[in-house]
């Protein structure tokens, strides 16, 4: 029998000034509690976001649904979906109440437009905030370029910080024309943004021309068939980034790789970019939470330092 009082206590204790804004209520995928690794909660605004990783049987997913739905009897919550990432293609439902197609994920006060009923992912990657609070601290007057943006949510708050420009770099056109929206929403002026659907790793002489930037970002998906797989693509980037900085750089990199800790990046970036200097890791929310930090999200700090 699985024990799910954990994720009772999790909802407890993560619910404390709950509002309107995202966030992670249970987080099994940090490995704390093992049998239940592979659950987890949302909370957007209204909606309860449900997630199984893997095929638990229809039992204790009938009792987690069942938990949840007494949890929402004294919550702000009216929405309940529940999506199967186990199955080949992904799968979706709405158990109790709507969905209208306008919701949106609320961090910082800024609005991410959602597909909570996509196959996969939902449009917003929540465990991200600190990253783009960091940048949305550094970007004033900055030229930021950002590599596999997804749907802009560094781009949003870089341009909220005060950015002269950025440029968004993703294969994806239905992801870039998400971040289009997303900057509509949020009534931020777009002259100099960009969005181009590149393939980052044929594009370089391109993003060349457009340089040199003041920050960058690299924040690849772990693995990307036919376009992107860290243990061997990573190093491609790291080693194009002298011709794409400027003499005072800031590099965020970032990596979701159980399989990889902070030291592959540091000694990537050591070896063919030297003149990045490891500065910091950004700290995860506490409501991400992992046995083993080490393989966590990494949010990695460097700066350029040229030699004289």
């Amino acid at each position: 029998m699985i024990d799910l009082s954990p994720i009772e206590d999790e909802l407890q204790n993560n619910s404390q000034e709950l509002n309107e804004e995202f966030r992670r209520l249970f987080h099994g995928r940090g490995g704390i509690w093992e049998d239940i690794r592979s659950i987890t909660v949302d909370s957007i605004d209204n909606v309860l976001l449900l997630q199984f990783f893997y095929d638990f049987g229809q039992e204790v997913e009938y009792n987690v649904v069942k938990l949840l739905q007494k949890y929402m009897q004294n919550s702000r919550h009216d929405t309940l979906i529940l999506k199967r990432r186990y199955v080949r293609g992904g799968e979706s439902e709405v158990v109790t109440g709507n969905v209208t197609g306008e919701e949106v994920a609320i961090e910082n006060g800024m609005k991410f437009r959602l597909n909570l009923l996509s196959n996969q992912n939902i449009g917003y990657f929540g465990d991200m905030k600190n990253g783009r609070s960091f940048i949305e601290s550094i970007a004033k007057g900055k030229r930021v370029l950002n590599l596999f943006s997804y749907t802009c949510g560094f781009s949003l708050f870089a341009r909220r910080g005060g950015a002269s420009e950025v440029i968004n770099v993703d294969m994806s056109k239905g992801a870039l024309s998400v971040g289009m929206k997303n900057h509509a929403i949020n009534d931020l002026e777009t002259k100099g943004i960009s969005f181009l659907p590149y393939n980052i790793l044929k594009s370089f002489p391109k993003l060349k021309r457009k340089g040199p930037f003041d920050i960058i970002i690299i924040d690849p998906p772990t693995f990307q068939k036919g376009s992107f797989e860290a243990t061997n693509d990573y190093r491609k980037i790291i080693q194009r980034l002298p011709e794409l900085a400027s003499n005072e750089c800031t590099l965020l990199a970032c990596l979701n790789s159980p399989d990889h800790t902070e030291e592959f990046l540091k000694e990537q970036i050591k070896e063919l970019a030297g003149e990045f200097v490891y500065e910091r890791r950004l700290p995860n929310l506490n409501e991400y939470k992992s046995l083993d930090e080490s393989r966590s999200l990494k949010n990695l700090v460097f700066q350029r330092k040229m030699q004289l």
